[in-house]
């Protein structure tokens, strides 16, 4: 395991044995000692962004944004565990995070590596005390981990048996009110008609890994859903597929109110659009329409249903998601917060909550997801800032 100890402050060169954090004034070990690098040196000369233009996002009225952690590189998944760990996955990366907050001043002291040489363990979840990760092909579990981050133990395999394709092989998962864990496979490809059910689904299994079924499909690719929670009802974004135009198709905020639904994919994008290809075979049987059409290509990965009590009550129980940006529009769009507003059942409206991270066409940052700690504050993952941050409420 290695360890940053002064987590979201960034060790500051003071001897050639010892470094002490400009932010907390904490002196970390020797052989932890590393080169002063250039956030650390913006934090040195008084950027209490660690160096990150944090003050070019703009948030509502009587809201703020300030770090959580950094460096966390290539931040994706979050989930917090029963004792406040905040664990976080990676793509790319293959390193499974835990920050740590203990003095609760709203800024974690340690970023500590618990896991490391995974594939793409993207997702993370957290039950019983056990951290579960999702890899591209399976699901691995870390018992009692939590009280063992010093040493965290061997991971146990849950379920091996998920395809190996790197293509949309990433995962989010999350366990749902029904006690089952949520595992969605994405579509092999930018579109495609395959045999295999598996694909293009949001599957699910009992927390021991038996029992996987798929539970609803046409979903090309999901990286990130909650419960609602009044109706326990399964929400959940999706990308829409790519090279049909700036403007088409829009990803989707989906509603799944029971199992067996198809939410379109490959045969209709959006509400209405037919697939150039595909849509000739029309809409499948339990076709179901998005909840709301979202920006096209914005990329909307992690959402959030805001139960928190430090927001206005206008934000409580509606819908905040990550939007980790285009990649391949003319003019690049996302690379923000927006939230969604419910009526009843419904999907009321669809506005920017925090943006920023975009400048003009080059972005130096990229959200991926959101997560409510027990206090109302809301935090939010960015891969290529490789940072945490965290977005609090004071009126």
């Amino acid at each position: 395991m290695s360890r940053n100890y002064c987590g979201p402050g960034v060790a500051v060169a003071v001897a050639a044995s010892a470094f002490v954090c400009a932010v907390c004034g904490r002196t970390s070990p020797p052989n932890d000692a590393a080169p002063l690098t250039a956030a650390a040196a913006a934090v040195a000369t008084g950027d209490w962004g660690h160096g990150l233009p944090i003050d070019e996002i703009k948030v509502p009225p009587g809201f703020r944004i300030g770090v959580y952690a950094y460096p966390v590189p290539g931040a994706r998944s979050l989930a917090l565990g029963e004792k406040g760990t905040v664990f976080v996955g990676t793509r790319g990366k293959g390193k499974v995070y835990a920050l740590s907050d203990r003095d609760g001043d709203g800024r974690a002291e340690e970023v500590a590596t618990i896991a490391e040489g995974l594939n793409n363990p993207n997702g993370v979840a957290s039950r019983g005390g056990a951290l579960y990760v999702a890899e591209i092909s399976r699901v691995i579990r870390f018992d009692d981990v939590e009280n063992r981050l010093e040493r965290p133990p061997a991971p146990a395999t849950v379920n091996d048996t998920f395809p190996r394709d790197k293509h949309h092989g990433w995962k989010f998962i999350r366990f749902g009110p029904d006690g089952k864990l949520y595992v969605p496979v994405g579509a092999p490809c930018n579109v495609c008609e395959r045999d295999d059910e598996r694909y293009a689904s949001i599957m699910r299994m009992n927390a021991d890994g038996s029992g996987l079924e798929v539970f609803a499909r046409g979903v090309r690719n999901t990286v990130g859903f909650d419960w609602h929670p009044d109706t326990g009802e399964l929400w959940f974004t999706d990308n829409g597929r790519d090279w049909m135009g700036d403007n088409e198709p829009p990803d989707e905020l989906n509603r799944a109110p029971r199992a067996g639904l198809h939410f379109g994919f490959p045969y209709i994008h959006g509400a209405d659009i037919p697939d150039p290809t595909y849509g000739k075979k029309g809409r499948p049987p339990a076709f179901t329409p998005p909840a709301k059409e979202l920006g096209p290509h914005v990329a909307a990965l992690g959402m959030r249903f805001y139960v928190g009590e430090m927001f206005p009550p206008a934000y409580r129980g509606q819908i905040i998601i990550a939007e980790h940006g285009s990649w391949n529009r003319t003019t690049p769009i996302g690379y923000r917060l927006t939230l969604v507003r419910l009526d009843g059942n419904g999907a009321a409206s669809y506005e920017v909550f925090a943006e920023g991270w975009l400048r003009g066409r080059i972005a130096w940052g990229r959200p991926v997801d959101v997560l409510v700690m027990p206090d109302g504050t809301l935090l939010v993952s960015d891969d290529k800032a490789g940072a945490v941050y965290r977005i609090t409420y004071h009126g």
